[in-house]
């Protein structure tokens, strides 16, 4: 096992070249000056990571993958374990590539805490999806990225690059075992060029002593669309950090999340939409719930720049807290520079309905069949909406399994 230091960072960088190894450079500089974030920073509010980099390194090698546990058909695949990307393959109208093997990683990554320059410095390897001008790819490409190795650390990038008048939607599976340490710090970047349409469906399933920290940017140009769709169901603390910068005219951002925390988990959201063309629009629509003692944070922040008029923006938060141990904060707030605009945002945190609880009651069904009714159509709202629909049972029978672990 390598330790998180200089000399693992130089042993890295010395295998890239070109672009790659100048952004490993300045993310060891990033690394190196920064501090481990806590709640003291606003884009840490209220919660900490609780993560010693020093109880973590990285494998030498990947270890052996689990099998695939989400049934196809698939377009194309790519398996990467413990930040190795081990399997690629490509498919009719949709190239699927190691980046370790491109001489050219991608922009340079903004850095804003001590995680993301982790993955900078560390970093190289990863999958990339190419989808070339005009192609629609019919069926998703599933991406099985897994951290196998006890109190491993990794740090896998999926990048999505869609040319013009493309489409493809992309399944990644997170997952672990259950009961290994383990720190996961991925990256996933989607640029989507005028025309083109990417939905990604994360499907997060992290393992319960495992820490993930995950930085997401997209950016669309005119007309594009870029989409998110994450049921957040595992992991010992759960960060997601979403960046999306409309640019194009015309281009849109659809996001939406289903949660739910258990025993202490931490399941942290900020999402940030930044309107910066005209005619673009956003909606943003998450629902989650909290058991036991964990915790659950969105802040998401829709911001409209000067240029975005004729913007329509719109975002939603609703919590369940299902236990008195269980907390939820939901922040969403709008920055509006333009004068012509569409814009709202709701947030909710609260128990079980009782009207709700009394009304089926009165119709035959007991208080435990009750809640459980509710708690199946709170999410039911959310999972409709993600966009590959075979996956709609798998989900739902996910959040209810979970449900019914919480009230036995």
């Amino acid at each position: 096992m390598l330790p998180i230091d200089q000399t693992t960072h130089e042993r890295v960088r010395a295998a890239l070249s070109g672009r790659a190894a100048e952004r490993a450079r300045a993310g060891w500089a990033a690394f190196a000056g920064l501090e481990m974030p806590s709640e003291r920073l606003e884009q840490w509010r209220y919660v900490h990571p609780g993560v010693d980099l020093g109880a973590f390194g990285f494998p030498d090698r990947a270890g052996t993958p689990y099998p695939a546990m989400l049934g196809g058909p698939w377009s194309a695949s790519a398996v990467s374990v413990d930040g190795h990307t081990l399997a690629v393959h490509s498919g009719d109208g949709v190239e699927v590539t190691a980046l370790a093997a491109q001489p050219n990683p991608g922009p340079a990554a903004a850095i804003a805490d001590r995680f993301e320059a982790m993955h900078e410095a560390f970093g190289g390897d990863g999958v990339l999806v190419s989808v070339p001008r005009g192609s629609a790819v019919t069926e998703p490409v599933l991406i099985d990225l897994q951290a196998v190795t006890p109190d491993s650390a990794s740090v896998p990038r999926v990048r999505i690059v869609a040319a013009a008048s493309s489409q493809v939607a992309i399944v990644v599976h997170e997952r672990s075992p259950d009961g290994m340490p383990a720190l996961v710090v991925p990256r996933f970047e989607i640029e989507a060029d005028n025309g083109a349409r990417v939905h990604l469906v994360v499907i997060q399933e992290w393992g319960d002593e495992t820490a993930a920290v995950a930085r997401h940017h997209y950016v669309a140009g005119r007309d594009a669309t870029v989409g998110l769709a994450e049921a957040g169901l595992g992991g010992r603390f759960s960060r997601l950090h979403l960046s999306v910068d409309l640019v194009g005219d015309g281009s849109a951002a659809e996001i939406v999340g289903a949660y739910f925390g258990d025993r202490a988990q931490t399941l942290d959201y900020r999402y940030f939409l930044r309107h910066a063309a005209r005619g673009t629009t956003s909606v943003m629509f998450l629902k989650g719930a909290v058991a036991g003692e964990s915790r659950s944070v969105f802040s998401g922040l829709i911001r409209i720049e000067r240029e975005g008029q004729k913007t329509s923006a719109h975002q939603t938060n609703r919590n369940l807290v299902l236990s008195d141990g269980a907390d939820a904060h939901s922040v969403p707030n709008l920055e509006i520079l333009a004068d012509d605009v569409r814009c709202g945002h709701g947030s909710a945190v609260g128990p079980l309905d009782e009207e709700q609880r009394y009304y089926l009651m009165s119709r035959g069904l007991d208080r435990m069949r009750a809640d459980r009714l509710q708690v199946k159509g709170f999410f039911e709202e959310a999972l409709v909406r993600f966009p590959v629909s075979r996956f709609e049972p798998v989900l739902r029978g996910a959040f209810m399994a979970k449900y019914a672990g919480v009230t036995t």
